[in-house]
């Protein structure tokens, strides 16, 4: 901040001016919908600049349902969704930095964090963990996350 200072108060307006710019063009450099498919109310990743969003991802099985698997099959299911979304994105796993977990029973807390803890890369991001009512198609899970190209 004081170097900043330092230099409006040297270069005048010009230099305020020029950093504008610079800063804008490098906040709106790329914006993208990931896996965005017609007539679907979201996409399941967005980029703006050098940040990924993930919306939420569930695990289902290769046929897309979510009935008869436990809670270690979906978290297993819904990090292999992210992580399918962030490379998709051109980002790296690493690259996250806050996960919100949605949960429909904390009892199954120990068993998903068993498969999180395994599969989430270290350091790991922040995280918020939620217990819900419930989730669309009678998932137990879903994850959304954010990513930071470094």
């Amino acid at each position: 901040m004081k170097k900043l200072y330092l230099s409006m108060w040297r270069g005048g307006l010009i230099s305020v001016a020029v950093m504008t710019v610079c800063l804008s063009g490098t906040a709106f450099a790329q914006h993208k919908a990931i896996d965005y498919k017609p007539g679907m109310p979201f996409s399941d990743g967005y980029v703006a600049g050098n940040t990924l969003y993930v919306a939420g991802q569930q695990g289902p099985d290769a046929s897309g349902n979510v009935t008869g698997l436990d809670i270690t099959e979906q978290t297993t299911n819904a990090i292999a969704a992210v992580r399918k979304v962030v490379e998709h994105a051109g980002f790296k796993m690493s690259d996250l930095v806050s996960v919100t977990v949605y949960i429909t029973d904390l009892n199954d807390l120990r068993k998903m964090n068993d498969v999180y803890i395994k599969l989430m890369p270290n350091p790991k991001p922040a995280r918020a963990t939620v217990e819900v009512a419930g989730l669309i198609g009678g998932a137990k899970i879903e994850i959304s996350a954010v990513a930071v190209k470094h």
